[in-house]
């Protein structure tokens, strides 16, 4: 019998000690964050939110699973998807961006990928594309290539690496 729970458990496991050095950080800055997820579908804004007070420095999340919710949601647009796909940097970028303004947030990080299974020769299981956003500031992406380590593998790995973009961003602002 297939146990949800224990699928999605493992991405809670995250380090504790990451988060609270994240949340130290972001509110010694006086900053808040806004999450932007496709293939994580809420696991990042989870994981932030898990700590109590996470409200002084996690201003808000956006699902974005779709197309169409991108583009209607945070404002991706309609040819950036159709000439780069969903999953790009420059996807990516404007997803980071979009959420940022249209929040209260300071710092965005968007994530888009194709946890599988599946994926093509070009775009294969396993790509994610990260970006983050501050105001007044380049947009920073960054790709990796996990690999078919397995859908919730690649969500969790993805969750991490947001964690740690967003604490090496804030670390040098």
């Amino acid at each position: 019998m297939y146990n949800y729970f224990s699928s999605v458990l493992p991405w809670y496991l995250l380090k504790m000690s990451d988060l609270k050095s994240l949340s130290y950080l972001a509110i010694k800055r006086g900053s808040k964050i806004v999450s932007a997820e496709s293939c994580t579908a809420g696991m990042l804004a989870a994981s932030l939110t898990e700590m109590p007070g996470s409200s002084a420095f996690f201003e808000q999340g956006y699902i974005t699973y779709s197309n169409r919710s991108k583009i209607s949601v945070l404002g991706v647009e309609s040819k950036t998807l159709a000439k780069y796909g969903a999953v790009s940097e420059e996807v990516a970028k404007q997803m980071a961006k979009g959420a940022l303004n249209r929040s209260n947030a300071t710092i965005a990080v968007s994530i888009t990928g194709i946890a599988g299974p599946g994926g093509s020769e070009y775009k294969p299981e396993g790509l994610v594309c990260f970006a983050i956003a501050q105001k007044n500031s380049e947009v920073r992406v960054e790709t990796i290539e996990y690999g078919p380590l397995g859908r919730s593998n690649i969500r969790s790995s993805a969750v991490e690496k947001a964690i740690e973009l967003l604490h090496e961003e804030l670390s040098v602002t």
